[in-house]
């Protein structure tokens, strides 16, 4: 009897064994079995750790204003509301990142008129990186073969044969979830809810002298966005549409990684919300006025924790006369840096200057996608944190601005965020 209970304990160890090591993490005996063990979407493991970002944990606090401003209560009153854990860069997108992203639609660009195609799934056609990767841009004989994209021949200097920057379009496509989800558009086909449109992308570089009359800052113009010098400083000249444009493709390129390595794909980066922005700025401090705390623009040692205009305009006085390193100064509690100051932030969000009173305790926003033709009311949105040109009261976590969506300027970059579970905090 007690060598059948042994064998009984060895052969259930064995199948639980067997279960534990089997790659797929099921046994092979549970197809029809009749009992329910669920199916999972994939196989697929998810990604790492997102490179560059930090985690904001989930969490509640006051939004509006920590201070006593009283005309900005009558229409931004303090309201507690809940935000839901996201994961956000640690720094503003930088001119060596953005770059990036207009090096990969100038090479898009020049792979399909050179035919550096190759089938892709489906068979479609794709890219091929490989060779994309190689082109000799200052090859003269490669250079013709690209004449659509090249300066025409009047717009050159001394004959140099460039990229022309307004030919730099990247192509967005999407779905329209908010239409799709309204009850009355129930039971319409899915292209009817599908949108394309493309997206002049390069920087607009002219912003640092149309921004400032009477002033000279002829060398920011040529050479902020093009010398190396400026590499890991923030990406400013950018409009909204440009930003979105830029989290448009860095999703596409996080996930076609993801399938070629055959993980699953993951969530979409965005512009923060306005409430999500004041949140991650606040750094877990609900009520402080700035990142750092309360109330001083300086430590007790008398140095500036931020990149602005101190005084009557002592730019310099912080330690930058415009910008800075996107990752100078002190981070905020929850790693982020230069949440005030350096330079203003787009969000997702639509300006409105009541948008507090009848928005939802739980993520809170308004959103409106604009079109060209509506009214520039529609198409103010929300920018925060105050940059190199601001005073400082710009620099507290709970002012508001807004600028035009097709607007660009020499102190307004941006930071995205993507919507990932803790659990990479782990990986």
């Amino acid at each position: 009897m007690r060598n059948q209970s042994f064998l009984i304990l060895f052969l259930t160890a064995f199948i639980i064994m067997a279960v534990s090591c089997n790659k797929s993490g099921k046994s092979k005996s549970v197809v029809g079995d009749g009992q329910l063990h669920g199916v999972a979407p994939a196989s697929k493991s998810g990604m790492a750790r997102p490179y560059g970002m930090v985690f904001v944990p989930p969490g509640t606090f006051h939004m509006g204003p920590s201070d006593e401003d009283v005309n900005y209560n009558f229409t931004a009153r303090n309201k507690e509301v809940s935000i839901s854990g996201f994961w956000m860069d640690a720094t503003e997108i930088t001119n060596n990142e953005y770059r990036q992203f207009v090096y990969y639609v100038r090479d898009s660009l020049a792979a399909i008129r050179l035919g550096y195609m190759k089938a892709g799934k489906d068979g479609d056609t794709a890219i091929d990186w490989k060779r994309a990767s190689v082109i000799k841009y200052g090859d003269r004989n490669t250079l013709e073969k690209l004449n659509d994209l090249i300066l025409a021949p009047d717009n050159r200097l001394y004959g140099k044969m460039d990229i022309d920057p307004d030919m730099m379009v990247y192509n967005i496509q999407g779905f329209n979830l908010k239409e799709a989800a309204k009850r009355e558009n129930a039971g319409r086909p899915r292209k009817d809810f599908i949108y394309r449109y493309d997206q002049k992308i390069y920087p607009d570089t002219l912003c640092w002298m149309r921004d400032f009359s009477y002033s000279y800052n002829e060398p920011m113009t040529k050479r902020y966005f093009a010398h190396p010098s400026y590499g890991e400083y923030p990406i400013v000249g950018v409009n909204w549409k440009q930003a979105v444009a830029f989290c448009h493709w860095r999703t596409r390129y996080l996930n076609s990684y993801l399938e070629k390595t055959k993980k699953a794909p993951e969530s979409d980066f965005r512009l923060p919300t306005e409430a999500e922005w004041e949140y991650a700025a606040r750094g877990g401090r609900s009520q402080s006025m700035f990142p750092w705390g309360n109330y001083y623009l300086r430590n007790k040692k008398g140095c500036l924790l931020a990149n602005f205009k101190p005084g009557r305009g002592n730019y310099p006085e912080d330690g930058g006369f415009y910008t800075v390193r996107a990752d100078s100064y002190w981070p905020n509690d929850y790693g982020l840096y230069n949440m005030a100051g350096n330079v203003s932030e787009w969000t997702s969000s639509l300006f409105y200057e009541g948008a507090y009173n009848f928005q939802h305790d739980m993520n809170p926003d308004i959103q409106w996608n604009a079109l060209d033709t509506d009214p520039p009311r529609m198409k103010r949105k929300v920018v925060r944190g105050g940059s190199w040109k601001d005073v400082g009261y710009f620099l507290q976590t709970s002012t508001r601005q807004y600028e035009y969506q097709d607007t660009t300027k020499s102190y307004i970059g941006f930071r995205c965020v993507i919507d990932l579970p803790s659990q990479y905090k782990h990986k």
